[in-house]
């Protein structure tokens, strides 16, 4: 009888260690911050994940730099293949999202290199 409880608790003992262990992995990803309220019901939000990040007046780095975000929402209008841009510590993409700071503001462009959801961006339609 002793033997079982000593494996018992020995079980819920190691049970405990790997729950905690993977509650302090959970906790180790930041999320991004609530989308604000504001933008356009109709369209995406996504979300620029980096700092300095240029947004500008056509889908390549030669054009206009029309706002520099850092961390912020914005609402995705489409996206459609542009420039390709490679970045030495995030990788390199040619998708470019146009986007819109609120309802009815003018549009920008954004390489999908410093959003949130990958090369293509689910739920954003193509222009």
């Amino acid at each position: 009888m002793k033997q079982l409880t000593r494996r018992t608790a020995t079980a819920l003992g190691a049970a405990v260690l790997a729950v905690g262990a993977l509650a302090a992995t959970a906790q180790a990803a930041p999320a991004a911050p609530a989308a604000p309220a504001g933008g356009d019901p109709t369209l995406t939000d996504v979300y620029i994940w980096a700092t300095d990040v240029n947004l500008r007046a056509h889908p390549t780095t030669k054009s206009n730099v029309l706002a520099v975000r850092s961390t912020y929402w914005l609402d995705a209008v489409c996206q459609k293949q542009g420039e390709t841009v490679t970045d030495p510590a995030v990788g390199t993409n040619n998708w470019w999202t146009a986007v819109q700071e609120f309802a009815g503001s003018d549009i920008a462009w954004v390489n999908n290199l410093y959003l949130r959801g990958g090369q293509k961006i689910e739920g954003v339609p193509d222009c």
